[in-house]
């Protein structure tokens, strides 16, 4: 580490301030649909989670070698390249949290990255096979698998239990529903802390620092694995929200299947070095599970915003990036003022989120725009015709109509007493 240059370790600093965003930004993935059935308590849920997301850092460096190696071409890339693209995701990421959109911080980190490559070195510097084959084609199927897993999943879970009491399972299935979010958290470690790692390791190697293909050193490791444990205890309230309210409504059940498949997703995408979005896939599992049950219904003017999140996210990034990379390419001063506009951006983002702040106290309330009302369902032919007849009177409402109706006779004059009748 001796090595290390005053740009260097800037850069280093702001990986891990991207992991720490990537930490908050994407609890949700986690613990949304295990805080929003009431199976754990929110404090106690992103607990969990950030000391299993630290241990999954330690399990395997795949994603990292495909960051480090794989996306660009390290040979020619400058230091200041890798602080422009940090840079743009960090941007990105804030923002789609003001929002409380769950888009991909992965995604924003590749967008910036490849924007800010273009932008030093030409489109030569991106390995568009490897963008193409474990970017862009995980992003499109992985949600679609996992929601499909978790709508199946569903059905055959209702399907089993469909003549036992549902209040009696729910214990259960909360149960499981823990132990499911656990393995998410687990995975989430495992898959989204080693792109921080790979993107500290490519720096490393673009200062010298490290030979080209090295793994990440230890140190690097640790610290990614705290960075990102310390932003998800933190919480990302406003898309824990919106991946737990704003989608759909989960029961137990629902919600055991969904942090199943994802679970199931993204672990076998780690494994095979597919850098995967986990927000995509746990949002695809979340509509998939809302889906599975008969009934269900997703709000899907959030889906669709989150839809477009999802579209935006790369080439947004992207030109945050290669506009970062530009002003960083001018000089010392444009690194200087490319760093006052990341800590400028990011406070005065900071700022406009305290006007409506979402905490763990109203985590569970549906976010009020997504507020929907059950369709109606058409009367049927015998309910119609009950509602056309109308019922007889009672006793009282005919008692109240006569006093209401029949005027009182008029009072009669009492005969003068001093007068004798008339014969």
């Amino acid at each position: 580490m001796e090595h290390i240059t005053l740009l260097l370790a800037i850069v280093v600093v702001t990986a891990l301030v991207f992991d720490f965003t990537n930490g908050f930004h994407d609890t949700a993935n986690a613990m949304a649909t295990t805080i929003s059935t009431g199976a754990l308590k929110p404090k106690a849920a992103v607990a969990m989670s950030a000391a299993l997301n630290l241990v999954g850092a330690f399990l395997s460096v795949e994603v990292a070698k495909t960051i480090s190696g794989g996306i660009i071409n390290e040979k020619g890339i400058r230091t200041e390249v890798i602080f422009a693209a940090l840079v743009g995701a960090i941007l990105w990421n804030l923002v789609t949290w003001l929002l409380g959109l769950p888009s991909s911080s992965s995604h924003a980190l590749f967008g910036g990255l490849i924007g800010a490559a273009v932008m030093s070195a030409g489109w030569s510097s991106v390995n568009g096979s490897t963008v193409v084959t474990k970017v862009l084609l995980p992003a499109v199927a992985a949600p679609i698998v996992a929601g499909l897993a978790s709508m199946l999943a569903t059905r055959l879970t209702y399907r089993i239990n469909r003549n036992t009491d549902e209040k009696a399972t729910a214990k259960g299935y909360r149960a499981g529903q823990i132990a499911s979010a656990g393995l998410v958290s687990l995975a989430h470690g495992t898959n989204d802390a080693q792109k921080t790692m790979g993107i500290i390791t490519l720096a490393l190697v673009t200062g010298g620092v490290l030979h080209p293909g090295a793994n990440p050193p230890m140190w690097v490791i640790v610290s990614a694995g705290m960075a990102i444990a310390m932003g998800t205890y933190l919480g990302g309230w406003r898309i824990i929200r919106t991946m737990g309210k704003g989608l759909t409504e989960l029961a137990p059940p629902q919600g055991f299947a969904a942090q199943s498949g994802a679970a199931t997703v993204i672990l076998a995408s780690s494994h095979l070095g597919f850098s995967l979005s986990t927000t995509q896939v746990c949002s695809g599992s979340v509509m998939g599970a809302g889906l599975g049950r008969k009934g269900g219904v997703v709000r899907w003017s959030t889906a669709t915003r989150m839809f477009v999140a999802w579209g935006l996210t790369l080439p947004a990034a992207g030109l945050v990036g290669a506009g970062a990379e530009f002003l960083t390419g001018q000089g010392t001063w444009g690194i200087a003022l490319v760093a006052i506009l990341l800590v400028a951006g990011s406070g005065f983002i900071w700022k406009l989120s305290r006007r409506e702040p979402v905490s763990h106290t109203d985590v569970t309330n549906a976010p009020a725009d997504t507020a929907i009302e059950a369709p109606a369902e058409p009367a049927g032919v015998i309910t119609t015709a009950m509602a056309a007849v109308t019922p007889p009177p009672t006793v009282a409402a005919v008692a109240a109509d006569l006093t209401a109706t029949i005027p009182a006779p008029a009072p009669v004059a009492p005969a003068d007493p001093a007068r004798p009748a008339a014969v």
